[in-house]
């Protein structure tokens, strides 16, 4: 018999909550078997926690959903894996000038926040020098 695993089973391992369970469900990243009255119980295989599993990996990573879904889908396809893995590195490369790109814009902010902070100082310091009650007050 293979191992199956309930909504809160997995929500509970990967420390979310059953309602983004639900959403990667109706996102397509899941699909899990439906059992008891009406088909209100949700069943997860073996594979569906491996692609929880990825799913996350790759949000950690900043992908969309929407990509790693289709990253995962061709892992869950037959065919050859060179495509697979060209169409990873095209998202991967993607994504990391995405965040060179914030990194770079985060380094300005931060020189723009230090020279405030110098300027703020400097200033600062005149206005003590000129006012030696000011720093007793």
């Amino acid at each position: 018999m293979a191992t199956t695993y309930t909504i809160s089973d997995l929500a509970r391992e990967f420390d979310l909550t059953t309602r983004a369970m639900r959403f990667y469900e109706d996102m397509g990243l899941l699909q899990p078997e439906r059992s008891g009255p009406g088909g209100r119980n949700r069943v997860y295989s073996a594979r569906d926690r491996t692609r929880l599993k990825l799913t996350l990996r790759a949000k950690r990573l900043g992908l969309s959903l929407s990509e790693a879904r289709e990253l995962i889908d061709m892992y869950d396809s037959p065919r050859d894996t060179g495509p697979q893995l060209r169409k990873f590195l095209a998202i991967l490369a993607q994504h990391r000038r995405q965040l060179e790109e914030q990194l770079a814009d985060l380094q300005a902010n931060l020189d723009e926040v230090k020279e405030h902070e110098r300027e703020a100082r400097a200033l600062l310091g005149r206005i003590e020098k000129e006012t030696p009650r000011a720093r007793q007050a």
